[in-house]
């Protein structure tokens, strides 16, 4: 029975109600150790369903060895549901089958994030057959790639049935996105429920003050009162590990040694334990004391410390030789294939100085891990490898490994301290070289734009084998710092034969090449076409940069590459956004956001958010504008700007144009035209914006320097879209009819040639032409109207009335009311796609599109799945 705790088995009877509904959640217990987090977990465990049946429980219990070892956590969690594996999409089945060491991977790493996605996927289907509880303890100690596995699959838990409960100490285990529960003191009414009736008053008084509430001290303190002990200023976790440390102190010491095994091997394996033992003098026999103080408890084969504080205190308890001793007879049984990880970190464990042969095993261990997609676990382990060696060159060689796990892990700050590490053991130019490609991309990164360009143009100095990947490289830092970096780097670039450094040099100071022969050239890989996306709309290549982004698209989902999806969705959207398909781009970059903030990149966060403003700007919602541009602008790294940050200064001039307010979009569009900035894509997209609003402002004076350099980008770009924009700008400065005229032929896409129609109409009607001017209005009205592009539609509404007709009322869309997310997932069954094709595409449950189907045939005004194809989503 729970004392003091009905606030959060509430909490907790409600999401596993909500899952026999249909319905999924996840929660994080927090709260410091022996406050009762694993009790609600072993409550959790026994809810049993209305009719009595229990539920069905997936359970794992975190240990401070394993958060080195990969899978450790999730094998533990999954392991029950793995006969349901050949249910997953291919790709799933194989990231799962591979880190579990079931033979059925093969090939190349996979994105870090498909194991999530195949995590989330199998407790989908394992909930099929009725509510699922995953439990989850002591978090804060899983291994790196078994958190960020779990954490993805709760985020993107919806209506699976499922729930999942983490418990996890104060300050570690961070879970953006997920809700949290702090599991605190027990009032003092509810804290004397724990306390042995029979214990003398002063006692009862002491131990209620030094407890403070917490339950395991109320049950542990009285033990260390009555031995006399005088207490002291120790923190509650150090006395309650001292009273712990008490009771290991009087076991016999057969016992003591068997403890000190189970505390360094983890797992709990009594048949692992027992064999380690033996050769250390203890037996089966020895259990019975540590049973009989409630230190242990065996069920099955399995041995389990009652709290880790248990565990803690037999380790301080052991000394140093006894520990080393412990590893060293855990590494002397564990000779089988699959414990060969834990054999290595348990050989390193007992090593105390250099040993070679130990250094080659826990490398061997790291790049099984790497192999595996367990980047972290990687960095772990080659770290420690580097450590255990005594030659400079290896150590450095191990230190680098580490270094690139993490860069392809997302610990970037280790990967710089790692690559730093090495780089001063060796003086190889050509290893220099590899340094500066991993720190350089890792600060990059992170926001450190300088001191990446830095890096990559002086590594590319180094080794002519790596000089023209470094230098490619070091134009995406250039092309964030501006002059005079990105023409020194655009200098060194134009002497190189490579594809790649051809097309950016092209797309920047000449004519653009053909953006399909150029990506043929590159390879059919993803990561290796991606950064020529980018650099199309340098080229005013969006048609085409469109084509090769959504193919990559396609791609990555087909593959399961999550982790390349925010950055093409990213050029998806921008394409989509140029070709005025403003709804389209909102569900590439609703999906784009989610996917990035599940990978922790924070530069294509700030990017997608500032882009998603763009879209507020041009629909008016002045609010969420301004939302989104904050949350772009936010997190950025100490002394770095945001990725979004010129994003987000198109998105406010945009919005300050529409809003009627001329003089602020001048100042923040004229920013734009400023370096760093006035070379990137969105300088040069929002010079008619900027034209616009001077002409209004009065101050076209304030444009003319920006509109001659769109001028001449426009004719060395060679579209007709361009240079529809070029007339625009042209007439706004000019007033010349003409100019409209040739603005309109040359023919633009949706949003600006409504646009230009706008400003015409306005001429027009200035100059008494109100017949003339109709046509123009009403045909600009009706392509704002169908954009939800309301400020526009409201000038162009206000225009047509005022030359003295009525101006209609917008219709209704049939998807108006739908979410991004609906509004995809609709889309893809309106092709005849099934839920399972749906989810595996879009990386949800086919439970979660089963949900969203849901909700979007009421807006839609349909009752099946039928009548989605007949509707123009």
């Amino acid at each position: 029975m729970l004392h003091g705790r009905g606030a959060e088995q509430d909490r907790i009877a409600a999401l596993v109600a909500r899952a026999r509904a249909g319905e999924s959640a996840a929660l994080v217990l927090r709260g410091g150790p022996g406050i009762g987090k694993t009790a609600l977990l072993d409550w959790a465990a026994e809810l049993t369903s209305p009719t009595g049946r229990p539920l069905r429980v997936l359970r794992a219990s975190a240990a401070e060895f394993e958060a080195e070892l990969p899978f450790a956590g999730l094998s533990q969690l999954v392991r029950p549901a793995l006969d349901r594996l050949d249910r997953l999409p291919a790709p799933q089945r194989q990231v799962l089958a591979s880190a579990f060491g079931l033979g059925l991977g093969g090939g190349a790493p996979a994105d870090r994030l498909l194991v999530g996605l195949a995590v989330l996927s199998l407790l989908a289907d394992l909930a099929d057959d009725g509510p699922l509880l995953c439990l989850v303890d002591d978090a804060h100690w899983l291994d790196s790639v078994s958190a960020e596995a779990l954490l993805f699959a709760a985020r993107r838990l919806h209506a699976e049935g499922v729930v999942m409960i983490f418990a996890a100490r104060d300050g570690v285990f961070p879970a953006p996105g997920l809700p949290e529960l702090t599991v605190g003191a027990l009032a003092p009414a509810e804290a004397v429920h724990l306390l042995d009736p029979q214990l003398a008053p002063e006692v009862r008084m002491r131990v209620l003050g030094e407890a403070q509430g917490n339950p395991l001290a109320l049950i542990e303190l009285p033990r260390v009162v009555r031995a006399g002990d005088a207490g002291g200023p120790l923190p509650l976790t150090d006395r309650l590990q001292a009273a712990f440390h008490g009771q290991v102190d009087r076991l016999p010491a057969g016992a003591r040694t068997l403890l000190l095994v189970a505390a360094v091997e983890d797992t709990g394996d009594l048949d692992v334990l027992l064999r380690a033992a033996a050769p250390l003098g203890a037996g089966p026999g020895d259990l019975r004391p540590a049973e009989e103080a409630r230190l242990v408890e065996v069920t099955g084969r399995r041995l389990r410390f009652r709290h880790p504080l248990v565990r803690a205190a037999v380790h301080a308890a052991a000394t140093y030789p006894e520990r080393l001793a412990a590893h060293r007879a855990l590494a002397e049984v564990l000779t089988t294939p699959d414990t060969a990880d834990r054999r290595a970190w348990h050989l390193a464990a007992a090593t105390t100085g250099p040993d070679e042969q130990v250094a080659a095993t826990l490398e061997r261990t790291a790049e099984q891990a790497r192999a595996r997609s367990g980047y972290g676990a990687a960095l772990a382990a080659f770290e420690r490898a580097a450590e255990l060696s005594g030659d400079p060159a290896a150590q450095a060689r191990r230190l680098l490994s580490a270094a690139e796990s993490g860069l392809q892990s997302g610990h970037l700050d280790n990967a710089v301290r790692l690559a730093e590490r090495a780089a001063g053991l060796v003086n190889e130019p050509a290893f220099h070289a590899r340094v500066a490609w991993v720190e350089g991309h890792a600060w990059f990164w992170q926001g450190g734009h300088q001191t990446a360009y830095d890096l990559m143009s002086q590594g590319a100095q180094l080794d002519p084998g790596q000089r023209d990947a470094l230098l490619v490289a070091a134009f995406h830092p250039a092309w964030y710092l501006g002059e005079p970096y990105l023409g020194a780097c655009l200098d060194q670039l134009a002497k190189l034969d490579h594809p790649v450094a051809r097309y950016q040099v092209a797309a920047v100071r000449g004519r653009p090449l053909p953006l399909a022969t150029v990506a043929a050239q590159v390879g059919a890989e993803p990561r290796d076409r991606v950064q020529l996306c980018g650099l199309g709309f340098v080229s005013g290549q969006d048609a085409e940069t469109y084509e090769l982004a959504s193919g990559l698209v396609a791609r990555c989902r087909a593959d399961g590459v999550l982790g390349l999806l925010p950055t093409l969705l990213f050029f998806l959207a921008e394409a989509e956004l140029f070709h005025g398909r403003h709804r389209d781009a909102a569900v590439s970059l609703d999906e784009a956001v989610r996917v990035a903030r599940d990978g922790n990149q924070p530069l294509w966060v700030s990017q997608l958010l500032a882009v998603q403003a763009v879209l507020a700007a041009v629909a008016g919602d002045e609010a969420r504008c301004q939302d989104l541009v904050a949350s772009a602008l936010d997190g950025a790294a100490a002394g770095a700007e945001a990725g979004g940050r010129a994003w987000t200064l198109w998105a406010q001039g945009l919005l300050d144009l529409g809003q009627g307010r001329a003089e602020s979009a001048v100042t923040r569009l004229a920013a734009l035209q400023e370096n760093p900035y006035a070379h990137q894509v969105c300088a040069y997209r929002s010079v008619p914006d900027l034209v616009e609003a001077a002409v209004r402002a009065g101050v076209p004076e304030q444009a003319e320097q920006a509109y001659t350099r769109f001028s001449a980008w426009a004719e060395r770009v060679d579209q007709p879209w361009a240079t529809s924009l070029a007339y625009r700008c042209r007439a706004l400065l000019s007033g010349d009819e003409q100019d409209y005229l040739l603005a309109l032929k040359a023919g633009g896409r949706p949003f600006e040639q409504a646009r230009t129609e706008l400003l015409y109409g306005e001429w027009l009607r200035r100059a008494r032409r109100k017949a003339d001017a109709r046509g123009r209005l009403h045909h600009a009205l009706d392509t704002f109207d169908q954009l939800g592009a309301a400020p526009w539609a409201a000038r162009a509404r206000g225009e047509l009335e005022a030359t003295g007709l009525r101006a209609p009322q917008p219709a209704a869309s049939a998807s108006a009311d739908l979410t991004p997310q609906e509004l995809q997932i609709a889309r893809l069954a309106g092709t005849g796609l099934s839920n399972r094709d749906i989810a595996a595409q879009l990386f949800l449950s086919p439970k979660t599109v089963a949900y969203h189907l849901y909700k979007a045939y009421p807006k839609l005004g349909i009752t099946s799945r039928t009548e989605l194809a007949a509707l123009a989503l």
